[in-house]
C-alpha cells in the first residue's frame, strides 16, 4: 500500500490545515521516523507533552484514568497540542502494536516558527476554529 508523503499526511490534520505548501514541506522535515516496540507507552497522562505524534503503522491504545478512549490507526495523530503549549498530558497513549511513528519534537517546532514566523496566522487560526468547534 502507497502511503502518502508526510505534507500530504500534516495537510489533513486540523493543526496544519491552514498551511501552504510550502509551510507544509518546513514542518514535514522536522519529522523523524521511530519504530515503536507494542507496551511502551508514548506519552503518559499528566506528564508536560514535547512531541506530536503521527501514526504511520501499527496501533495505540488511549487511556484517560486508566479508563479506555480509544484507539489509534494508521493515519491518525495525538500530541499536537504539546508543539504549541506546555501543558500536562490529558490521557496515556500506549502501543498496543508494534508501531512506526512520526515524531515532530516542539524544541524543533518552535526554532521553525521563529525561522519562518508566517507560519504562526494559520497555526493561529486553526486553534481558535478547534476552540470554537469545542465550544
Amino acid at each position: 500500500m502507497r502511503r502518502p508523503p508526510i505534507d500530504e499526511r500534516l495537510a489533513a490534520i486540523p493543526l496544519f490545515a491552514g498551511l501552504d505548501a510550502r509551510q507544509l514541506t518546513c514542518v514535514a522535515s522536522l519529522a523523524t521516523p521511530i519504530d515503536v516496540g507494542a507496551g511502551r507507552e508514548l506519552i503518559r497522562e499528566g506528564q508536560t507533552g514535547r512531541e506530536f505524534f503521527l501514526v504511520i503503522e501499527g496501533e495505540a491504545e488511549v487511556t484517560r484514568a486508566g479508563e479506555h478512549v480509544a484507539t489509534l490507526g494508521p493515519g491518525t495523530f495525538f500530541g499536537e497540542t504539546a508543539l504549541l503549549l506546555d501543558r500536562p498530558r490529558n490521557a496515556t497513549v500506549t502501543a498496543a502494536t508494534d508501531m512506526v511513528v512520526d515524531v515532530i519534537e516542539r524544541r524543533d517546532f518552535k526554532g521553525l516558527l521563529e525561522e519562518y514566523p508566517d507560519l504562526y496566522a494559520p497555526l493561529l487560526e486553526a486553534a481558535a476554529r478547534q476552540l470554537d468547534g469545542a465550544s
